[in-house]
């Protein structure tokens, strides 16, 4: 399954978006596409990131058992 998505670029980074998928022989979606892959990847192997993701998951853990009462 695949889900659409708009995203609003200025001008600049449209066009340099574009040259990329041109000079790699890809679409701009692939192109977007991998660029949103790597990011992710980068996050997942930041420690600094994993300690806020925690603190979000035990907030919403305490929200959700709360609810649940």
């Amino acid at each position: 399954m695949t889900k659409n998505l708009t995203i609003r670029l200025d001008e600049v980074l449209a066009a340099d978006t574009a040259a990329l998928a041109r000079v790699d022989g890809t679409s701009i979606n692939e192109t977007v596409k991998e660029a949103l892959r790597a990011a992710v990847e980068r996050r997942r192997e930041d420690p600094e990131f994993g300690a806020r993701l925690g603190k979000i998951i035990k907030e919403d853990r305490e929200l959700l058992e709360r609810l649940a009462r």
